[in-house]
């Protein structure tokens, strides 16, 4: 199996630079932005399976983006990241569709774990939008 594609989007370049770093040498194929737009901008361009998506973000905030997300990319698998404990805005972001969500700071083996089973959970569905 190819390595998974994972774009992490945070405001918190520090936590995207680790992230990148710490997957990546976990055979993964991970990328960083830092915005939204960013995010949406590169998920055009670029084909990936699970994104890391940061619920509090300034300017387009992550609610927003897993809309869009979900819109225009239904198979894309999202993973939450929140570390203000915002209950009420997990919960809007699993009832639009995200795949899982997980508090920061995350423990890297947990994240792993989450990321593999929503790459594992993406492949059925993708196969079936090709027939």
């Amino acid at each position: 199996m190819n390595a998974l594609r994972v774009l992490i989007v945070d405001d918190e370049v520090e936590l995207v630079t680790a992230l990148k770093e710490r997957l990546t040498l976990r055979g993964f194929h991970a990328e960083g932005v830092t915005t939204g737009a960013e995010a949406l901008t590169y998920l055009e361009n670029h084909p990936c399976d699970v994104v890391l998506l940061d619920v509090k973000m300034p300017g387009l905030g992550g609610l927003e983006v897993i809309q869009r997300i979900k819109i225009r990319w239904a198979t894309l698998e999202v993973v939450l990241l929140t570390g203000h404990g915002s209950a009420r805005s997990v919960e809007e972001g699993m009832d639009l569709g995200a795949f899982d969500y997980l508090m920061k700071p995350v423990k890297i083996d947990e994240l792993v774990r989450v990321i593999e089973a929503a790459g594992s959970a993406r492949m059925p569905r993708m196969a079936e939008e090709e027939e």
